[in-house]
């Protein structure tokens, strides 16, 4: 089967302001796919408005109708939504499907140190936002403050259009800094950090208890533990088809549902023959999946089933958790997220957060962004303080609130 390399990836804008864009993948499957694409809108700052998926498990065909920012890259959109897609081979002009799989080289990470003055609220999510404008990931940050005022900055990142490495591409991502930042900007330095440097950015080694067992648990709160809230209905159906699971979704909706439901069933090395869903304008959303086990067999174990639910109800209740309370004298506000077994964190957060903090006026004493293994699953943990100066009084619990739904995308 084959395809000309254009049309893996079509996309349509909106023709008028207010509807969504079109999004068709046209490619061979693979388990996870939709997930890998699903990141990517979603780190594009878009939001999957309707879907639908369908495959034979060797070639698959998805649509996304999409909506966002107006001063979206659609052209970058398109190319890196490719490079997720199968490999193909050529022959003439036409893209055929290669079967086997070439594990890909971890990317080099690259370390940004500069120093600020610390004159203004936002000034680190001014930063962050120019770091994602570069397509740079942000693998960890440390901030600190010295007593002068100044503040330190050590971003760990890695670099997708791989100019990092090269004087001119240092020279554009410090430029950029420096025409957004302005005379805030004292220094910056970039360079490839090695396993040392790499080591000396893990942050704490680890997280109190008492903050483990409540902020990491992963039983559903009593209450919700029926799946029978209006917002938040998962169940599974084998009547409807011979070969397949379904499983039915209802659900409040938020920032990066699809791809937290497709996370989910990457990790469980669940494929989806087809699917459908779609967000109404009150907020709901609904999803309608055909799937099969990494065999190809509907899940039929009771046990799987009950386990599958309750961990797509908790990824729909707390796709990630967000925590205000004392470290000795300080406030710190913790936000947390599951990392994919592929090792890919949540797109965005930092961002997310900076942006509600700015939002609410508050300055950022010291970062430390972290992974940690927490009862078998990895984390990825985000420890910031505060600063309670001039005249810091804003409730923990507004803290809480803006940071969770800016995360969430409930504005």
């Amino acid at each position: 089967m084959g395809i000309l390399y254009e049309d893996v990836v079509i996309i349509k804008e909106a023709e008028k302001a207010g509807d969504p864009t079109v999004i068709t993948v046209n490619c061979p499957d693979k388990t996870g796919l939709g997930c890998d694409l699903c990141r990517i809108i979603l780190l594009f700052g878009l939001s999957i408005s309707r879907g639908d998926v369908s495959t034979d498990g060797k070639w698959c065909y998805v649509v996304f109708w999409v909506v966002g920012k107006p001063t979206t890259r659609w052209s970058l959109l398109k190319k890196r939504l490719l490079e997720v897609c199968p490999s193909c081979n050529s022959a003439s002009g036409i893209y055929y499907y290669r079967a086997e799989f070439q594990q890909p080289k971890p990317p080099d990470v690259f370390l940004l140190k500069f120093w600020c003055y610390y004159d203004s609220k936002g000034l680190l999510h001014d930063v962050t936002e120019v770091l994602c404008e570069l397509e740079l990931t942000i693998k960890r940050v440390k901030v600190s403050t010295a007593p002068d005022g100044r503040v330190m900055d050590l971003f760990f990142v890695t670099d997708t259009r791989e100019q990092l490495h090269t004087k001119g591409g240092q020279e554009h991502t410090i430029g950029y800094l420096k025409a957004v930042l302005g005379d805030a900007l004292i220094s910056c330095e970039i360079e490839l950090a090695g396993p040392e440097v790499t080591a000396c950015s893990q942050g704490v080694s680890f997280l109190p208890s008492a903050i483990t067992e409540d902020m990491f648990s992963l039983e559903l709160p009593s209450e919700h533990r029926s799946g029978s809230l209006a917002f938040n209905s998962v169940t599974v159906d084998n009547s409807l088809s011979p070969v397949h699971t379904l499983l039915q979704i209802l659900c409040q909706d938020h920032k990066g549902l699809i791809y937290d439901i497709m996370r989910t069933l990457k990790d469980y090395n669940i494929q989806i023959s087809y699917g459908r869903f779609s967000a109404n304008p009150n907020g709901n959303c609904e999803l309608d999946l055909f799937i099969v086990q990494a065999d190809g067999k509907k899940i039929i174990d009771p046990n799987k089933q009950n386990a599958l639910c309750s961990r797509v109800r908790m990824e729909l209740l707390r796709p990630l958790r967000v925590a205000v309370m004392s470290r000795g004298p300080d406030t710190e506000l913790l936000v947390a997220n599951p990392v994919e077994l592929s090792g890919r964190g949540r797109p965005l957060v930092f961002y997310d957060i900076t942006l509600a903090l700015k939002i609410l006026n508050i300055r950022i004493f010291s970062v430390e962004i972290g992974r940690h293994m927490i009862r078998d699953r990895e984390w990825e943990v985000y420890r910031i303080l505060l600063d309670e100066g001039d005249g810091f009084s804003v409730p923990w619990k507004k803290i809480e609130e803006g940071v969770r739904k800016k995360l969430m995308g409930w504005e």
